[in-house]
């Protein structure tokens, strides 16, 4: 990715974004120290609109202040993710739901296809790609449910954990035969072209628990 931008009015918007994806890609990992000279050399900029950037990351949650280090990108704390899955299941089972109550044939079209790219992903292991297929294809049937904050929300959260997912992603990757990276996707698109709302909810509650499970685990071996 090339990270290099063009001078702007918002620049420091430009910056942001462009450290933004390279934190949610994984490209900058947990503990990676944002220098301020070294990236605006690399963006090329001047330190003011990274300075700045920096400065919205720390408060947006996606970087932090460590003694003698400055700024690093912050590592995914396990019961910090406890408590965003349990908020993701709060509002993504009710997205479902709204959603696949309401989606039209040409939504569960575009559904489809952003499932044959997302299993496309996995075939060539293509683990942020994947995830890019995966949040849009749940993007298409919550944005059915036709409350774009709930929807906005949902996405928030999902860069939030973003980082965790690659990892989990990954290791998914590993293990032969394991069809937990498009089961679950697979049920929710027939879902969605019967328009049963509560098999929607239903398997959204059950992906959920799942991946709340896997974050319980990593409590228990800490």
């Amino acid at each position: 990715m090339s990270k290099r931008v063009e001078p702007s009015i918002s620049l420091t918007d430009r910056v942001y974004a462009v450290l933004h994806e390279a934190i949610t890609s994984g490209e900058y990992p947990a503990g990676y120290r944002l220098r301020i000279r070294d990236l605006a050399a690399e963006v090329g900029t001047s330190v003011m609109p990274v300075r700045e950037a920096i400065r919205r990351l720390e408060e947006a949650g996606f970087a932090e202040r460590v003694p003698n280090r400055g700024s690093v990108v912050k590592g995914q704390d396990p019961t910090e993710l406890l408590h965003i899955y349990d908020t993701r299941q709060i509002l993504e089972v009710e997205a479902a739901r709204r959603g696949a109550a309401q989606i039209g044939e040409a939504e569960v079209g575009r559904m489809r296809e952003e499932f044959e790219l997302m299993r496309r992903a996995i075939d060539e292991g293509a683990v942020v790609a994947y995830l890019d297929h995966d949040e849009a294809l749940l993007a298409i049937l919550y944005e059915a449910a036709g409350n774009p904050v709930l929807l906005n929300t949902i996405r928030t959260l999902w860069q939030h954990c973003r980082a965790y997912k690659i990892v989990g992603a990954r290791a998914s990757l590993d293990k032969p035969g394991d069809d937990s990276l498009w089961r679950y996707q697979e049920q929710l698109l027939t879902a969605a072209h019967a328009r049963d709302a509560e098999a929607a909810a239903t398997i959204n509650t059950e992906s959920l628990a799942n991946a709340t499970d896997r974050i319980k685990a990593q409590l228990v071996s800490r």
